[in-house]
């Protein structure tokens, strides 16, 4: 295989393997998902379909569980050198990428075809919303028009999440956060019970460590994911999952959006393509996007949603 390189002539760090290479290295496991299993997993907009999982999402679950057995070896070799008997540690994948890209669906599928590896029974799923400040504490901060940037998540909170559980307590809770109300909900959390994969998904899970930190919640992964597309489709997407949102979950009377619900449908254009033009847009540019580089692999979609190639780092 030739030597990869960049647009500009440099040496890549990736192997890039368009869809028909990477869907080659498919390891056989007969009808991991039923037709019904990736309409439940798939979020809106979503082109995910049983041939999509099979070439893309089925190679990519093996590998991931090839390393998380090789991190298992390597800790009970390191425990064997030691003289100790330590219990093996949760494997941590992240998966970043813009709002409407459809990361929470690559998430949501990567636990449910891990669990029917051999080496990876026990999955679970977090999510970064649950680490966003409230929004009492945003307004108060003046960040509610900057939610879903760096500084509206409680970083530190994040971080210790993601330490006690890489450090092997049986039980670590993280905040609920409800899509309905567009908030934090007081005294409901989610209880994480000693997984062997954790998979972290969020905008921002790849982000260096703040200035004046020294760690940052992805020195914790032993893994990393980052869904990939061009801005121009993505905003595109974005518009689409509003409207189709306005005309379903914002009819809600208990919807943070509510007030959305009545707009005509240039109306739900116009105010879709303002909010991304001012918000999902420049966090895109400025924060999300640059971390693209830090992943170890990235899922790159054509303008169909469906992805078209894979970028895996050279180790």
């Amino acid at each position: 295989m030739p030597e990869p390189t960049s647009s500009n002539g440099h040496v890549s760090p990736f192997i890039e393997l368009d869809r028909g290479d990477w869907a080659a290295l498919a390891p056989r496991m007969a009808a991991p998902l039923t037709q019904t299993e990736i309409v439940e997993l798939r979020g809106l907009g979503d082109a995910l379909d049983l041939r999509e999982v099979d070439e893309v999402y089925l190679p990519l679950s093996r590998l991931l569980s090839l390393y998380a057995e090789g991190a298992q070896q390597l800790h009970d070799v390191t425990s064997t050198f030691l003289g100790t008997r330590s219990q093996p540690t949760p494997f941590i994948i992240g998966v970043a990428g813009s709002v409407a890209v459809g990361k929470s669906t690559v998430a949501r599928l990567l636990r449910e075809l891990l669990t029917r590896w051999e080496g990876t029974p026990r999955v679970e799923l977090v999510t970064t919303d649950g680490f966003l400040y409230p929004n009492a504490e945003l307004q108060r901060r003046g960040l509610m028009e900057r939610k879903g940037f760096p500084e509206s998540y409680d970083r530190r909170a994040l971080l210790r999440f993601v330490s006690r559980v890489k450090a092997g307590e049986p039980e670590v809770q993280a905040p609920f956060y409800s899509h309905l109300a567009y908030d934090i909900v007081p005294d409901a959390e989610i209880t994480v019970h000693s997984p062997d994969v954790l998979i972290v998904e969020g905008l921002n899970v790849l982000q260096p460590a703040p200035s004046g930190r020294s760690l940052a919640v992805s020195d914790l992964f032993d893994f990393s994911i980052y869904v990939d597309a061009r801005t121009t489709d993505i905003a595109r997407w974005y518009e689409e999952r509003f409207l189709s949102l306005q005309r379903g979950a914002f009819s809600n009377p208990l919807s943070y959006f509510h007030r959305f619900a009545s707009l005509t449908e240039q109306e739900a254009r116009d105010r879709a393509s303002s909010i991304w033009k001012s918000i999902n847009e420049p966090n895109l540019v400025q924060n999300i996007l640059p971390t693209r580089a830090r992943a170890n692999l990235v899922l790159r979609k054509g303008a169909n949603h469906a992805v078209h190639s894979v970028l895996l780092r050279k180790n």
